[in-house]
């Protein structure tokens, strides 16, 4: 569950503080475990698509016609569906 955006607020605040306490090396270290933490995040997102049934291949799809210029325009889609 993700923090609403009052407390992500808040947090963002916490961790600037907190960080502009730390000496130059261990500022490092923080933002190599924040580099850590976010590839993780992104890793996963990527594992939670990739799970879905036939995802894969329908995003093959998705780049193959995206490249072969098979697309729609978003202005040409109907507003009324």
């Amino acid at each position: 569950m993700r923090p609403t955006n009052q407390t992500r607020s808040a947090l963002l605040e916490e961790a600037e503080r907190r960080l502009r306490m730390l000496s130059l090396e261990r500022l490092r270290v923080a933002s190599d475990f924040l580099a850590y933490l976010e590839e993780r995040e992104s890793s996963e997102a990527t594992q939670e698509l990739l799970n879905i049934p036939g995802f894969e291949e329908a995003f093959r799809r998705a780049v193959q016609q995206a490249e072969l210029g098979q697309v729609v325009r978003f202005e040409g889609i109907r507003r009324d569906v």
